[in-house]
C-alpha cells in the first residue's frame, strides 16, 4: 500500500481522532495510522470525566517529596518503579524542577482556559449526528476522608476560586443529600458542578465512525517503522503496511510518542504512567455522580448500567501487564469512602490497564518541533487525554493550517526541555 495525504496523524486514541475531526473540518485530506485497534490505549476504559476541575498540574508543590516517600510502597496512588534509566533521571529531574509555585500558577490559568473550551467543544460534538457518547453533567465531587485530606481540599477550593472555578465545600449530611441512594463514610467532599462525564468507549467509537463517514482513512494494526526525511521536513512515514506520504505529520502517539521520533533526534521527555480500571456490571448501588476519592486517588464513575473505579500511576516503563496488588489497593480504598458498596472481589472481574504520556511539568506537548519543522506535537496530556481531547484537535487544525493558535502555546512546546 503506498498512498498519500494531506496530514498524517500517527495515533488513534481520542487525541489523534480529535485532531483529525478538526482538520476534517477544515477540508484537510487526512490519514490516521495506529499500532492496534483504534482507542486501545488509555482512551478505551479510562474515567471518562471531562474536568475543568483538574485545573492544577500534577507537578504541583509537595508532589516530588510524595513520589519519594511512595517509591518503595507498590500499593501507593503514586508508584514510581526504581530502575537505572538515564530517561527516568532526566524526566525526574525536570519534574522535581516544576514542582513549584511559581510554575504551579504560571500553569493554571492556561490548562484552565484549555480545559473549560475543550468541554464546551465536546458538548458541541455530542449534538452532531451519530455522537451519542452519553455525556452526563452531573459534576464531580472529591470525597476526603481525614482531616488532612480535608485541609486539603479547602486548599483546593480556595484555588479554585483564584481562577474562577466553581467548587464549594459539602458536609457528609449534603452529600448525603445529594446522592440519597449512597452511604457515605467520607467527612464531606468537594464539589465541582461545571464537570461532566461520558463513556469512553462510546466516544471513540462514535468519532471514529464519524471520521470514516466523513472521508478519513484510519488505518489499524498499522505500525510506524520509520520516517523519510528531506532536510527539515518530514517526506513520508513506512509503516507495516506500506509508505504514506503526507505534507503534515501530527505525533499523538500517546505513551509510545517518545519512541517514535527517537530516530529522528527528538528527545521528548515523557513516561508512561500506567493506570488501572475496574468495571463492575449491574452495581446494587449505582451513585449519581462521580467521585474520587482524595486520598487514595481513586475515580468512580457510574455509567448507566455499571460503575467504574479507576486510578493510580504507575511508572515503570512501557509495559500493560496487570499489577494486582494496585488493583487491589483500588479496591481497597471503597470502605474508606462508601459504606453501602460493597468491595468486589477482583476474582469476578477484569481488571484494565492503560499507559498514559505523562510530561515532567504535567502539560502536554502542543506544537511544531523545532527539529522537524513539518511534525506537530499533540501528546504527554496524563490523566486529561479525553479532558483535552477537543481543544487539541482544534489547536492542531489550527497549527496545520498555518492559523494562530488560539492560546499562546509557549508553555507547550515540545522542545521546552531541550
Amino acid at each position: 500500500m503506498n498512498s498519500r495525504a494531506d496530514i498524517l496523524i500517527v495515533g488513534g486514541g481520542a487525541i489523534g481522532l480529535c485532531a483529525a475531526h478538526y482538520l476534517l473540518k477544515k477540508g484537510a485530506k487526512v490519514v490516521v495510522v495506529d499500532k492496534g485497534a483504534f482507542g486501545h490505549g488509555s482512551s478505551l476504559h479510562n474515567a471518562g470525566y471531562i474536568c475543568p476541575s483538574h485545573f492544577v498540574p500534577i507537578a504541583s508543590p509537595g508532589q516530588f517529596s510524595q513520589a519519594l516517600r511512595w517509591m518503595f510502597d507498590s500499593r501507593s496512588p503514586l508508584y514510581v518503579k526504581p530502575r537505572l534509566d538515564g530517561e527516568l533521571f532526566a524526566w525526574s529531574r525536570e519534574f522535581r524542577k516544576a514542582c513549584k509555585e511559581a510554575r504551579m500558577r504560571r500553569a493554571m490559568p492556561l490548562l484552565r482556559d484549555l480545559l473549560l473550551d475543550s468541554a464546551h467543544l465536546i458538548h458541541e460534538m455530542s449534538l452532531e449526528e451519530g455522537m451519542a457518547f452519553h455525556l452526563t453533567n452531573q459534576g464531580l465531587c472529591m470525597l476526603f476522608a481525614t482531616e488532612r485530606g480535608e485541609t486539603a481540599c479547602r486548599h483546593e477550593a480556595g484555588l479554585a476560586d483564584e481562577v474562577g472555578i466553581t467548587a464549594r465545600i459539602l458536609a457528609r449530611e449534603e452529600l448525603c443529600r445529594m446522592d440519597p441512594g449512597v452511604k457515605f463514610t467520607a467527612r464531606g467532599g468537594l464539589f465541582f458542578p461545571g464537570d461532566s462525564h461520558l463513556v469512553p468507549a462510546k466516544f471513540m467509537d462514535d468519532l471514529a465512525a464519524s471520521l470514516s463517514q466523513r472521508g478519513a482513512r484510519l488505518l489499524s494494526n498499522c505500525a510506524v517503522q520509520g520516517f523519510s526525511r528531506s532536510g527539515s521536513r518530514l517526506s513520508g512515514v513506512s509503516t507495516s503496511r506500506g509508505e504514506i506520504a503526507a505534507d503534515e505529520f501530527v505525533l499523538a502517539g500517546g505513551a509510545w510518542s517518545t519512541s517514535i521520533v527517537r530516530d529522528l533526534g527528538i528527545r521528548l521527555l515523557m513516561q508512561a504512567g500506567k493506570g488501572y480500571s475496574i468495571t463492575v456490571s449491574r452495581p446494587p448501588v449505582n451513585p449519581v455522580h462521580p467521585y474520587i476519592f482524595y486520598e487514595r486517588r481513586v475515580a468512580v464513575t457510574p455509567f448507566q448500567d455499571s460503575l467504574r473505579f479507576a486510578g493510580t500511576m504507575e511508572i515503570a516503563g512501557v509495559n500493560e501487564s496487570i499489577t494486582r496488588p494496585r488493583v487491589e489497593a483500588i479496591l481497597d480504598a471503597i470502605p474508606f469512602y462508601f459504606g453501602n458498596i460493597a468491595r468486589p472481589s477482583l476474582d469476578d472481574l477484569e481488571p484494565w490497564a492503560g499507559m498514559r504520556p505523562v510530561s515532567p511539568d504535567g502539560l502536554p506537548y502542543i506544537g511544531r518541533f523545532h527539529q522537524v519543522s513539518n511534525l506537530i506535537a499533540a501528546t504527554g496530556h496524563a490523566m486529561l487525554g479525553i479532558s483535552l481531547s477537543a481543544v487539541t484537535g482544534k489547536l492542531v487544525a489550527e497549527i496545520a493550517e498555518g492559523e494562530t493558535p488560539s492560546y499562546d502555546l509557549g508553555l507547550l512546546s515540545p522542545n521546552r526541555f531541550d
